[in-house]
């Protein structure tokens, strides 16, 4: 990477309706992405950075225009950039790889970087004893629930997809819907990554979805890394090329 780094982040939640500051936030992440840009090898983002996002056959959801430009001057620039689908923008398809040349990923990747084994994505789904999220997530992923979707107005199902998401999620003035850190026998990404660790070495696990910025050591040369939020933590991650950081933004 030649003195460059990677950069992951995720759960900007961009077009919530709370936390009502939409403006300041999105002002503040392009700020970000801007001064990291001469520096950047590759973006990763890992899901949720919009709070809706749904592809009309002739309209997308307004606004979003200062990150969707920046997005757009990383891959002019020959920058690749990863776009992870959370649960709040499950149904990205592809006006962002036409328009932004992003590359969309719909569930985890694995890569391997320099030598180091990742496993990345959003992180929501991976609790299997959580069926009442595992059946919605198939619901919102059927074809035929999308195509009924988009037969309504987009006034109209905008409308009501920003009301589900205000009180699916980002409740309480915008603070982490789940609480402070459970414990390793309590989070569900965490018993994923050991589950995972049983079969295979991976030397980096990163998601985001949780809200909660942790670096976790799984084991002697394992670790969980969760990107946090652009909520209230305005955290991130960056790999050198020999080891994983978790930052925040000033």
């Amino acid at each position: 990477m030649q003195g460059k780094q990677i950069y992951f982040l995720s759960d900007a939640h961009l077009g919530a309706r709370v936390p009502d500051n939409n403006r300041e936030r999105e002002q503040k992440l392009v700020k970000f992405l801007e001064t990291i840009r001469p520096g950047c090898a590759a973006l990763y983002l890992l899901g949720d950075m919009f709070d809706f996002w749904f592809e009309y056959k002739r309209v997308v959801p307004k606004g979003h225009v200062r990150f969707l430009g920046e997005l757009a001057r990383f891959t002019d620039a020959g920058i690749p950039v990863h776009l992870f689908t959370g649960n709040h923008d499950t149904w990205a398809f592809d006006y962002l790889t036409r328009e932004c040349g992003v590359t969309l990923h719909a569930g985890n990747e694995w890569l391997s970087l320099h030598g180091k084994q990742f496993l990345i994505g959003h992180g929501d789904g991976l609790n299997p004893l959580d069926k009442k999220y595992l059946f919605l997530k198939r619901l919102f992923r059927n074809r035929c629930l999308q195509r009924l979707f988009r037969s309504l107005h987009p006034d109209t199902g905008i409308k009501w997809a920003n009301a589900w998401s205000s009180h699916s999620r980002l409740r309480d003035g915008g603070r982490v819907e789940a609480g402070a850190y459970r414990g390793d026998d309590k989070e569900g990404i965490v018993l994923y990554c050991k589950k995972i660790l049983l079969e295979r070495h991976v030397d980096y696990f990163i998601f985001g979805h949780r809200h909660l910025p942790v670096d976790i050591r799984l084991s002697p040369a394992s670790r969980y890394i969760n990107t946090g939020d652009w909520i209230t933590h305005f955290s991130y991650a960056t790999f050198d090329g020999a080891a994983v950081q978790l930052h925040h933004a000033p």
